[in-house]
């Protein structure tokens, strides 16, 4: 693991939107397509905001989250929708999404479906991953119900996951697919989360899933 410290929040941004632009040109030259993973929740959508009108063949990028609550897409909790908004605009719209969310009633329904779309495109060619205060990344939570399948080294490509305090089941990338991307990063802000990077490198996966994917992580902090 690589941590990088920024004097704050808008350094960082800028940073890591050139350093992803220019992972994504790198990886164009060599393929005819380029997987790009992203996470949902808040701290990424400045990091959207600055990398969306990026000057790349965003016509060969295929964009999808690491993680989806299992909401309709218009739900406010939906990452889907803070992607749309925040990613696939601009120049970016030309990328093409992959979905994380199928109507169904629970994501084990269509979880088979969801895979066939994704298996195609592995592994991901630049991963972009955040990291909660107790030690998740992903969906791939320290007391989620499906814990044990998403951390195993024979792991499907997609995972269900429920897990106390959350309010709807989540769907997540298993963390053998999350690991083996060829260029990795994380972004983290604020005290609370470094303290949290810190304790994770002593601890098991089970107590901290993060820790499943810092090798060769490049971490991006500020506080």
């Amino acid at each position: 693991m690589k941590l990088l410290e920024y004097a704050d929040e808008e350094m960082l941004t800028i940073d890591l939107a050139n350093t992803l632009a220019g992972e994504l040109r790198a990886a164009l030259v060599h393929e005819d397509r380029v997987l790009f993973v992203v996470p949902g929740g808040t701290t990424p959508g400045p990091i959207f905001d600055a990398l969306c009108d990026s000057n790349l063949d965003w016509s060969r990028v295929d964009v999808m989250l690491s993680d989806e609550r299992w909401v309709p897409e218009v739900h406010v909790r939906s990452n889907t929708r803070l992607i749309r908004e925040r990613l696939l605009v601009g120049r970016a719209a030309a990328a093409r999404f992959l979905p994380l969310y199928a109507k169904a009633e629970s994501p084990e329904a269509v979880l088979a479906e969801l895979e066939s779309n994704i298996y195609p495109r592995l592994p991901i060619s630049v991963l972009l991953l955040g990291m909660g205060e107790d030690m998740h990344t992903a969906s791939i939570f320290p007391k989620g119900d499906n814990l044990e399948l998403a951390l195993a080294p024979d792991a499907p490509v997609l995972v269900a996951m429920r897990a106390p305090g959350l309010p709807e089941p989540r769907i997540t990338l298993s963390a053998r697919v999350l690991d083996a991307a060829m260029s990795k990063h994380m972004v983290i802000t604020g005290k609370a989360k470094r303290n949290a990077l810190d304790r994770a490198q002593s601890s098991s996966r089970e107590q901290a899933p993060v820790r499943a994917v810092l090798e060769d992580m490049v971490v991006h902090w500020a506080a």
